[in-house]
């Protein structure tokens, strides 16, 4: 991916990991359009930085494909999706309880990357360098005990993620997987507060330099994320587990 001279639509930037990058990008010369639910926000944020916004629910197909015709119509150059989204609850699968709650996480964390990229998918294969990036987890690599259907939803977007690559292959489009670590950000209350997550400027600022760096890669891995990503492979998932989950 280079990083500038791009058109890029982030939906789920109105804060944390999107809101973010949606800054370092548009500073490095990218036209960024951002994307959320609440109208509010996206218009402080449109006043304060000048980003082109678009309501959207991404658990909503027909809100999903509305926002798409509104992008297209005033971005036809769009050239890069970033395919974020992120619910993070605990739960307990002890009683059947859990259901209702994992279900709304799949259908955030899967079904609404899955609707954003058959939304933009036509039209990225019409540009000459288009980029889809999507956005999975350490935790898809060494799983948190409290989070089952997060974990497993990240661990969906990874494999998903490297499949569709091969497919695209023979295309324009090139496919980069986010993967960041524990960041200090809202996705569960507590976390931006957490002095053991990484905070969320270094983890910006970090995945802005391998992008720059490093435009062919395949998974873009701040220093930090590898102990989970790599925990398998390198035969410490044991170990890895017991570090993340001393309680477990």
């Amino acid at each position: 991916m280079n990083i500038t001279g791009n058109t890029i639509f982030i939906p789920g930037a109105t804060s944390g990991i999107g809101l973010a990058l949606a800054l370092r990008l548009q500073a490095a010369g990218n036209t960024v359009v951002i994307g959320g639910r609440r109208t509010d926000v996206l218009e402080r944020l449109a006043a304060a930085h000048g980003f082109s916004t678009v309501t959207i629910d991404i658990t909503d197909p027909a809100s999903v494909l509305a926002a798409r015709d509104r992008v297209l119509a005033q971005h036809g150059e769009l050239n890069v999706l970033v395919a974020m989204a992120g619910v993070m609850n605990a739960e307990d699968v002890r009683g059947a309880d859990f259901l209702a709650e994992a279900e709304r996480i799949v259908d955030t964390n899967i079904n609404g990357p899955l609707r954003l990229i058959a939304a933009f998918i036509d039209h990225l294969q019409t540009r000459p360098d288009a980029t889809l990036m999507t956005v999975s987890s350490g935790l898809a690599h060494t799983p948190l005990a409290y989070t089952p259907t997060y974990n497993g939803t990240k661990a969906f977007i990874h494999q998903y993620s490297e499949t569709i690559r091969m497919q695209l292959a023979g295309t324009t489009v090139k496919v980069i997987e986010l993967v960041p670590p524990a960041v200090q950000t809202e996705l569960m209350a507590g976390n931006s507060v957490n002095e053991h997550f990484m905070p969320l400027d270094a983890f910006a600022d970090e995945v802005m330099a391998l992008l720059e760096t490093q435009p062919d890669a395949r998974e873009i891995l701040v220093e930090t994320v590898k102990f989970l990503r790599f925990a398998e492979v390198e035969g410490r998932y044991p170990a890895a587990i017991a570090a993340l989950n001393p309680a477990a």
